[in-house]
C-alpha cells in the first residue's frame, strides 16, 4: 500500500513527465495534465503531507471560514490566514478604479488589509457569493413563492442521519448564476459522500483546476478535516477520501520545488485531535461554528521535512 506522499508524489511525476505547456490566466505558464484521481484510506492516518512541512493552522482557519457561510476575509486575516488577501485587494481595486482615474487616493496592501480588519464597509474584503456563501446559503429562486436560501451542509447532515444509502449526499459551489460575481470561481467545485454499512462515511470532491505544488495539498488536508468533521457530527468512522482533477498542472515556478520534493523520503503519517470541550453533543455541530477556533483542531506526532518555499500565482 503506497503511502500519501507517495501517491501526491505519483502525480507530480506524471505532469513533470507527461504534462504539456500551457498559458494561464495569471501569465505564469503551466505543465499539464488532465483527469487524475487521488484516493487515501483514512485509517491509515490523516493526510497531512510529510515531504515538506504544511501550513495546518491556515488550512484549518479556510475550512472553519467556509463552514461559517463567511466571504469576508476579515475573520480570515484576524486569524492570521492570508491565503485570499490578493484576490480580495485585486477586487478592491477594480470597485475604485474610477475614483482612482479621478485622482482619489486608493490604498496599498497594508491599508486595505486595515480597513478590512476595521470592517462595517463590506467592499473591503469582500469575495463575492464564493464557497461559504453557495455551502451555507444558496440562492432558490421560485417564481410562485419568495425566493428561499438553502443551508447545504445543514441538509447534508441531516441526510446523513436520516437517509444515508441517498445517492444524492451532495454539495455544490457552481452556482452558474453567480460566478461573475465571484472574484475567482470554485477551483474545487462540489463534494459527495457515501456511506457502507451504516457507520462508514467517504467523501469524494471533485476539482476543476488544480495547483498541484501549493494547492493541492492543501486541499487534500482540507476535505481530509470536512471528513472527520461530518463523520464526529453523524456519529459514523472517516472511510475514503477521494479526488477526482481535472486540469492538473505545475506552474513553470514550481518545477524546481516539485523536483526537489520528490526526493524526499515521507515520515509516518500523523493524527487529528480534536477538541472536545466546543462539541456540545445536544447542540448541532454548525449552531456552535461561530465560537469554534482553529486551535480547536491540531496534529499529534506530525513530522515533516523542511518547507519548501513557493510563489503563489494568482
Amino acid at each position: 500500500m503506497k503511502h500519501l506522499d507517495e501517491k501526491y508524489q505519483d502525480i507530480l511525476l506524471d505532469i513533470l513527465h507527461n504534462g504539456v505547456e500551457k498559458e494561464d490566466r495569471t501569465g505564469t505558464g503551466t505543465l499539464s495534465v488532465f483527469g487524475k484521481q487521488f484516493r487515501h484510506n483514512m485509517a491509515d492516518g490523516f493526510p497531512l503531507l510529510t515531504t515538506k512541512k504544511m501550513a495546518w493552522k491556515v488550512m484549518v482557519t479556510e475550512l472553519l471560514w467556509f463552514l461559517r457561510g463567511d466571504t469576508n476575509i476579515k475573520w480570515l486575516v484576524e486569524n492570521k490566514c492570508n491565503i485570499w488577501n490578493g484576490d480580495a485587494y485585486k477586487a478592491y481595486r477594480i470597485k475604485v478604479q474610477d475614483h482612482y482615474e479621478k485622482g482619489g487616493d486608493v490604498a496599498d496592501m497594508s491599508q486595505f488589509l486595515e480597513l478590512v480588519k476595521e470592517g462595517g464597509i463590506s467592499e473591503f474584503g469582500d469575495l463575492g457569493p464564493v464557497y461559504g456563501k453557495q455551502w451555507r446559503n444558496w440562492f432558490q429562486y421560485n417564481k410562485h413563492v419568495e425566493p428561499v436560501h438553502v443551508d447545504q451542509i445543514a441538509v447534508l447532515i441531516d441526510q446523513l442521519k436520516t437517509n444515508p444509502d441517498s445517492r444524492r449526499l451532495m454539495v455544490s459551489a457552481w452556482n452558474v448564476g453567480d460566478l461573475d460575481q465571484m472574484v475567482l470561481p470554485p477551483c474545487h467545485y462540489g463534494f459527495q459522500c457515501y456511506v457502507r454499512e451504516g457507520k462508514y462515511l467517504s467523501l469524494m470532491w471533485n476539482q476543476r483546476s488544480v495547483d498541484t505544488f501549493l494547492g493541492l495539498p492543501f486541499n487534500i488536508a482540507s476535505y481530509g478535516l470536512l471528513l472527520e468533521i461530518l463523520a464526529k457530527e453523524v456519529g459514523m468512522i472517516p472511510d475514503e477520501l477521494i479526488g477526482n482533477f481535472g486540469d492538473v498542472h505545475l506552474y513553470s515556478n514550481h518545477i524546481e520545488q516539485a523536483r526537489e520534493q520528490l526526493t524526499r523520503v515521507p515520515f509516518e503519517l500523523s493524527t487529528l485531535v480534536i477538541n472536545d470541550e466546543f462539541w456540545n453533543p445536544d447542540a448541532s455541530f454548525l449552531s456552535q461554528i461561530d465560537h469554534i477556533q482553529p486551535d480547536d483542531f491540531y496534529i499529534k506526532k506530525y513530522e515533516s521535512h523542511a518547507r519548501i518555499k513557493a510563489p503563489l500565482s494568482n
